[in-house]
C-alpha cells in the first residue's frame, strides 16, 4: 500500500520575476517592471502542480532558513504537499532570476543555493519516503550524484520519471531507470550529443530510447509531443490556448504526466492529459500560481478554455529556457 502517488525529488527556488519589452543584449541594460517574488523551482513546482490535481504528493528538497524558504514551505503546504522531506538550512534558498517578454516567453538564470546541498546522504535518510511512493520524479537542478542515489533507492515496483533540465549527459544507470525520460528539443540534443544525426523528432525519440530509457517523451511546443517505447512512437497533439506566461508550464506538464502514470494510465493517455494541464497553466502569470486544479483542467475541452481562448500551444516553445520544460520540460512549462 502506497502512502503517496508521487514523490518529487528536486529543487525549491524563489522566483524573482521582471517583465521586459525585450531581453538585453551583451553589455546592455533594459528597464523592466516592478519585481515580483513567487515560489518556484522545478521540484517544488512539480509537487504543487501534482497536489493541485488531487495527487497525494510529497517533496524531498532543501531550502534555506530564510524568508524565501518560508515562502516556499507556505506555498507547498497550502497546495497540500507533504513537506516532511523538505530539509531546512545549509545555505540560502535557491533563487531563479526570470525575465518575461510581452509574448510570454521567458529566460531564466538559477542560483542553486540550498538545492546544491541536497546530498546522496539526504536521499538515503529518506528511504521510507521512497518505499511509500508509487512514482518518483526528479530533475537536474540538484546535484547529479543525488539523482543517481534516487535511482538506487527506488522501491522495487515504483516508476521513475526524469525531466533532465537543465540538460547534461546522463550516466547509463540513470537512463536505464527512466520511464519516461521527458525532454524538449534542446534537452534531447544535449543528451544525444554526437548521436543526434537527424532533424526529425521521431528519430530523436528512437535514438534516446536506444540509450536505455524504458520510455521517452519529446515535447514539441505547438506541434504537441511524441511518446516512444518498445511499442513504437506515437504523436500526441498540442492543446491550443492564448499563452500569457510559459514560466513553470513544463513543470506542470511533467507533474501531470507522472500523476496520471501513478493512477495507471498509459503513456500516451498521460501525455495527452499533461498537455491539457500545461495549456491551462500558460494562460496565467507565474509558476505555482498558474497551476490548475483537476476541475479547471476538465473545463479545457476540445483545445479551448471555457472562455474560448485559442492560439498558442500549452506545451510551450520547442526551445524553451532550460529550467522550464513542460513538455519541453518541458512543453507547456519548461519541458515542452
Amino acid at each position: 500500500m502506497y502512502d503517496y502517488d508521487l514523490l518529487v525529488v528536486g529543487s525549491a527556488n524563489a522566483d524573482l520575476v521582471v517583465g521586459v519589452e525585450r531581453r538585453p543584449g551583451p553589455g546592455e541594460t533594459v528597464l523592466g517592471s516592478d519585481l515580483a517574488v513567487h515560489p518556484g523551482g522545478k521540484g517544488a513546482n512539480q509537487a504543487v502542480a501534482a497536489a493541485r490535481l488531487g495527487t497525494s504528493t510529497a517533496l524531498l528538497a532543501r531550502v534555506g532558513d530564510d524568508g524565501h524558504g518560508r515562502l516556499l514551505l507556505d506555498s507547498l503546504r497550502a497546495a497540500g504537499v507533504d513537506t516532511v522531506g523538505v530539509l531546512v538550512g545549509g545555505a540560502p534558498t535557491g533563487v531563479a532570476l526570470i525575465t518575461v517578454d510581452p509574448s510570454g516567453d521567458n529566460s531564466i538564470v538559477v542560483a542553486p543555493g540550498a538545492n546544491g546541498r541536497l546530498t546522496p546522504g539526504d536521499v538515503r535518510a529518506a528511504g521510507s519516503l521512497f518505499h511509500a511512493s508509487r512514482v518518483v520524479s526528479a530533475q537536474l537542478e540538484i546535484p547529479l550524484e543525488t539523482v543517481v542515489e534516487v535511482v538506487r533507492n527506488l522501491a522495487p515496483d515504483s516508476r521513475f520519471v526524469l525531466n533532465p533540465s537543465p540538460p547534461r549527459p546522463l550516466p547509463s544507470e540513470v537512463l536505464a531507470a527512466c520511464d519516461p525520460l521527458i525532454v524538449n528539443e534542446h534537452e534531447a540534443k544535449v543528451i544525444l550529443g554526437e548521436a543526434c544525426v537527424s532533424d526529425r523528432p521521431e528519430d530523436w525519440a528512437r535514438l534516446l530510447l536506444a540509450k536505455g530509457p524504458r520510455s521517452v517523451v519529446v515535447t514539441l511546443g505547438g506541434a504537441g509531443s511524441l511518446v516512444a517505447s518498445s511499442a513504437g512512437v506515437e504523436r500526441v497533439p498540442a492543446v491550443k490556448v492564448d499563452a500569457v506566461d510559459t514560466t513553470g508550464a513544463g513543470d506542470a506538464f511533467t507533474a501531470a504526466l507522472a500523476s496520471r502514470l501513478g493512477a495507471g494510465a498509459g503513456l500516451a493517455e498521460a501525455a495527452a492529459y499533461a498537455s491539457r494541464v500545461g495549456a491551462a497553466a500558460v494562460t496565467r502569470k507565474g509558476a505555482q500560481d498558474s497551476f490548475p486544479t483537476a476541475r479547471e483542467v476538465d473545463g479545457l475541452e476540445g483545445g479551448a478554455l471555457e472562455d474560448g481562448a485559442s492560439g498558442a500551444s500549452g506545451t510551450g516553445r520547442r526551445d524553451e529556457a532550460p529550467r522550464d520544460g513542460v513538455g519541453g520540460p518541458g512543453t507547456a512549462g519548461g519541458a515542452l
